[in-house]
């Protein structure tokens, strides 16, 4: 079943450093596969929730890799019992 997560990441990089963290983050969603959106302060995924938190746990490991020295993640999941997708929330927005 289909659901959609929200992710921000929030590494404690230098500032210079921050785009380029977030970046590889964005790269990790893209290369697994899922359908995502990025917007201005969050990307929204849509997928299985297992998968989808297993991508929320590489989010970190990435922004560790990239030597932040702590992250905050701010994680949104709407579900329910017959599925939820982006086209449904955001189609007559586009």
């Amino acid at each position: 079943m289909k659901c959609n997560l929200s992710l921000q990441v929030i590494p404690n990089v230098p500032e210079d450093r921050l785009y380029p963290v977030v970046d590889k983050v964005i790269e990790l969603i893209r290369d697994s596969g899922v359908r995502y959106v990025v917007g201005p302060m969050e990307t929204t995924m849509e997928g299985e929730l297992s998968e989808l938190l297993a991508i929320v746990e590489k989010a970190q490991q990435i922004c560790l890799a990239e030597g932040a020295t702590r992250v905050i993640s701010v994680v949104k999941i709407d579900y329910k019992a017959d599925g939820v997708t982006i086209d449904e929330k955001i189609s007559k927005y586009r």
